[in-house]
Order: C-alpha cells, then structure tokens, then sequence
C-alpha cells in the first residue's frame, strides 16, 4: 500500500509527489497524459510570478515562500526555472490595478516605483504606452519556466523513489478499509491518503467541484520582434495591462520563443467538459491579440511565432481550492487556479505534503478553504 496516491502530475501535483518523495512517503502519481503535455494549464513555456498580490492578503506569503522552493529546487535539480524581469501592473491612474498593487505593495512593504507612460517608455523601449497611463514597477517579478518546473520535480521524485505512472487516466476510486482504492485502465493501486491535482479535469473526479471548477479557452501568441533587443529579458519586464478592450499579460523574448501575449478570459469560452475545448487557433484569436501589440508594443508586431490553446480552471470568486475534501477523511485537493496559480505550485506542494504526513501547514489558507460560507457564497453566485 502506498501512502499517498498524487492523481494528476502537472504543476500542482508534480510538485507535491516531489516534496511527498522529500519526506521520505511512498508515493505514487497517477497522470493521464505524459509528462508534460498540452490538455492542460502549464504548456506555453513561461508563466508570470510576481508578489504584488491584492486578491486577498493570504496570497503575498504564499508567493513569498513560492520564490524560495522555486531557488531550492533549482539548487537541487540544476536547471535554470525562476528568472527575474521585473514586471509591471498597467492602467489608468485611478485603475483597480495600479491602486490595487500600489496598496500591496505598501501593505507588505514591497518595493516598487510608480511610472507615468513616459518613464515607461524610456526605460523599457519594447513599450509604447500612451499618455495618461500609469504603472507600478515591482523589482521582483518575472517568470518561471512552466515546462522545466515540472519536469525538475518529477525527475526529482522519481530519484528520491517515487513512482509516476504516465498515460494511466483514473477510473475511478472509493475508500476501502482504513484507506481507498484507485483503480485506472492498466490496474487498482491502494494508498492511506488521496491527494487530486487534475486541473480542469478534477470535475470528473471529484463531481461536487465540478461546477466549482469551470475550464475555460485561452490562446497565447508568440511574436517575432521587428528588432530584438527591447524585448530581451534583460529589458523588458513581464507585464498585466488593463484597459477598456480587456486585461493582457505579456512576456519578453525568453528562450528565443518569441514576445508572448494573452488577454485574460480571452473570447470568454467556458465549456462543461475540458475534452470538450477547442484546442485549434483560429484567425480571430490572433486578430484578438494582435490588438494590443499593434497599440502598446507595435516593434514586437512581427510575423507570428506560434499560437498555443490552453485553459483556464475558474472558480466563482476566482481564488483557489485548497483543502481537505469535506467528509472524506484524508482526501485533499488543490484545484481552480482561475489563471493565475502556476508561480505558486511549489509551496502549494508543500503544504498539500504538509497535510500528507500530519503536519499544520505555517500559512493562513482560509481564503482557499472549501468553508460552509464559501460554498453558500459560490451557490448564489450559480444560482442568484
């Protein structure tokens, strides 16, 4: 019998078979597609990191610790995942972003610089703001490479004697005894504790979450600069712009893949199922994002790169699940990350290996916590 089974092997629970592994647990993690792969939330290279965080105050730690296992892991592995950009949050002055990371910031005594759209544009030659838009400059941000983060933790598991079964989609599970049975395709595997880190795939798992957990189409656009320089990582930072066409969020030149651009909730496509997503790019999704690059960024306006369809995973009020499975004894869950939540999988491993092995996470998480009261909360907000 294992200890623990791990179901789905992406970013959370790479992560969490790795610091399972760490402690010293039999651990299993069961994946239904290979390692890595693109049905669901982390492909694409590169995902943002940042501390400036107003959602809830629970986030700032949190993202805080996340910097400090990403270092670790990085230590351990060798390979190159965290890299420091700098990075702008964009808006209007009286934005709910530029007010919102500026009170963060000074909430958690954070550095930051205030810029008006000249500044900008001085320091950072890949923008092109105009007047009357303002940033919040925070020194620490940047990106952390999706692809290699996973990767670096299941190859680290796997030496500390985990065990990763790819392409083995469960089938189903129950408790049995004084722990549960998790059977998939290719056999039934026992284990004293269940932990699910299926993305958008947890609804089949887990069907209470499943109208919680609402997969929704993302594309992402990779560029080729008409020049390269200002789009170096050395020059330019990562960046969240909001403005009346939407929310973006964008990338330097990393990796040589090209400048990078998505728009938050992108063409606002929620489907029931994620097997039901439409995985192919279209012409409208790239008119969509070219938009934005043709007004703030018009030298990373070259011939497109790539586009990639992924998905979001979003929750009613958009913050996480995090928590042990109500009336199922040990059975515990991350979920709903609502597009925000891969910079946080390596101390969101932590804590799920913190519940694993009996320990009180050092955290606040009752923002992320499956409470009677967010549950009501949510059942409003599905049926108001």
């Amino acid at each position: 019998m294992h200890d623990v089974i791990v179901i789905g092997v992406g970013g959370m629970g790479s992560a969490a078979v790795y610091h399972l592994a760490r402690r010293g647990c039999n651990v299993l993690g069961l994946e239904q597609f290979g390692i890595p792969h693109r049905f669901g939330s982390y492909h694409g290279f590169t995902r943002m990191i940042r501390q400036a965080y107003f959602l809830a105050a629970e986030y700032v730690p949190l993202v805080q610790a996340a910097y400090r296992d990403w270092r670790e892991l990085e230590e351990v592995s060798g390979a190159s995942i965290l890299r420091i950009t700098g990075g702008l949050d964009i808006g209007r002055p009286s934005s709910w972003i530029v007010d919102g990371s500026r009170r963060a910031c000074l909430e958690h005594g954070l550095p930051f610089e205030e810029l008006d759209a000249a500044e900008v544009n001085r320091r950072f030659p890949g923008y092109r703001l105009p007047d009357g838009m303002r940033a919040i400059f925070q020194p620490d941000a940047g990106y952390v490479r999706s692809d290699v983060a996973i990767r670096a933790c299941v190859d680290g598991a796997r030496a500390l004697g985990a065990e990763i079964v790819t392409d083995s989609a469960v089938e189903s599970w129950e408790r049995r005894g004084t722990g549960f049975r998790v059977r998939t395709a290719g056999g039934s595997y026992r284990a004293r504790k269940l932990v699910f880190t299926a993305g958008a795939w947890v609804g089949r798992l887990l069907p209470e979450l499943r109208p919680l957990c609402r997969p929704e189409r993302q594309v992402v656009l990779w560029t080729e600069p008409r020049r390269a320089a200002p789009f170096d990582p050395e020059r330019f930072p990562v960046f969240v712009l909001i403005a009346a066409s939407g929310g973006y969020y964008g990338f330097p030149n990393a990796g040589g893949y090209g400048f990078k651009i998505g728009k938050f909730n992108h063409r606002r496509e929620q489907v029931p199922d994620p097997a039901l997503l439409d995985r192919e790019c279209h012409a409208e999704d790239e008119t969509l994002l070219r938009e934005p690059i043709e007004a703030w960024f018009p030298e990373a306006n070259g011939p497109t790169r790539r586009m990639m369809a992924c998905m979001f995973t979003n929750t009613p009020d958009e913050h996480f699940i995090l928590d042990r499975l109500p009336d199922t004894g040990d059975v515990y869950v991350a979920a709903g990350f609502s597009g925000h939540g891969f910079k946080f999988c390596s101390v969101i491993g932590r804590i799920l290996a913190d519940w694993c092995t009996d320990r009180v996470p050092e955290w606040d998480l009752g923002t992320f916590a499956l409470s009677p009261e967010r549950l009501a909360r949510w059942r409003a907000d599905l049926h108001p």
